[in-house]
């Protein structure tokens, strides 16, 4: 007698083949709903993260830019024609050069009369490194004879020692007014190009500018760079002030949600020392 009351319970404890499939459709039908329901808190929180990183990478070079032409040699930044490269000459320390003897007659001037290869430093020394040039009074500019990119008025040292300051025999063709001089180690360029923003050093002295340099070394900033809304200004200032001006517009770009790219768009303004 129990046998037939058996399987009658355990025929009622199963699921009919109808029953699991509706519970199949509702079950596909909720997950749906709630796909539909944070689908676009989800892509809301990509598209922030994308929009975050973008702004945290240009913010990065843009920075590094800004810290690398404050140390610009005074009246040495240019922007080629087409507005995406800018170069300075990187300077590394400086100082005053004794320019008359002291009160007993002594002391190494530096000659602004014939070639000279030494002079003393007035204030502490500089630190100076192999490869490092000096530069006095660097003007820069049409119709003069003081352009570090020329040579005019650069030459190389001939020992790391100081003081003395000692350097390959060179006729400095202007004094300045400070008895300032300045140690250099060489040009650097930044630039916009194939979709990036290069910073490039290591490479020779250009007269005029080279844009992109050739030689030396390279390194990318930033990815995904908006090449055609890159630029750089530079604005001199007045010989009064003594301060110019470099203007930056970094745009970058990188596909979004539903196909809608990301765009960062960010603008930085540097000051530099023009007082040679």
């Amino acid at each position: 007698m129990c046998c037939p009351d058996r399987k009658r319970l355990l025929s009622q404890a199963g699921l009919t083949l109808v029953e699991l499939v509706v519970t199949i459709v509702v079950t596909a039908i909720i997950a749906a709903g709630v796909a539909l329901f944070i689908q676009r808190p989800v892509e809301g929180y990509i598209d922030a993260a994308r929009r975050a990183g973008l702004t945290d990478e240009a913010d990065t070079a843009l920075r590094r830019i800004t810290r690398d032409l404050r140390t610009a040699l005074p009246n040495s930044i240019r922007v080629d024609g087409t507005g995406k490269f800018v170069e300075f000459i990187e300077t590394t320390d400086g100082g005053r050069y004794r320019a008359e003897p002291d009160s007993g007659g002594a002391g190494d001037i530096l000659d602004f009369t014939a070639a000279d290869t030494s002079f003393d430093v007035i204030g502490p020394a500089p630190t100076l490194a192999t490869g490092n040039q000096i530069v006095v009074y660097n003007l820069n500019s049409t119709g003069t004879t003081s352009n570090a990119y020329a040579g005019d008025n650069r030459t190389t040292l001939s020992s790391t020692a100081a003081p003395p300051v000692a350097i390959t025999s060179k006729l400095f063709p202007e004094s300045s007014p400070a008895r300032r001089f300045h140690v250099v180690s060489g040009p650097v360029t930044y630039g916009c190009t194939g979709g990036q923003l290069i910073r490039y050093w290591g490479y020779g002295y250009n007269n005029p500018q080279v844009a992109p340099p050739a030689g030396g070394s390279s390194a990318v900033l930033a990815g995904n760079v908006d090449v055609a809304n890159c630029s750089f200004v530079y604005t001199a200032g007045s010989i009064s002030e003594r301060t110019g001006t470099v203007s930056i517009v970094l745009v970058l770009t990188r596909g979004g949600g539903a196909g809608t790219p990301e765009v960062v768009r960010l603008f930085q303004q540097a000051q530099v020392s023009n007082a040679p």
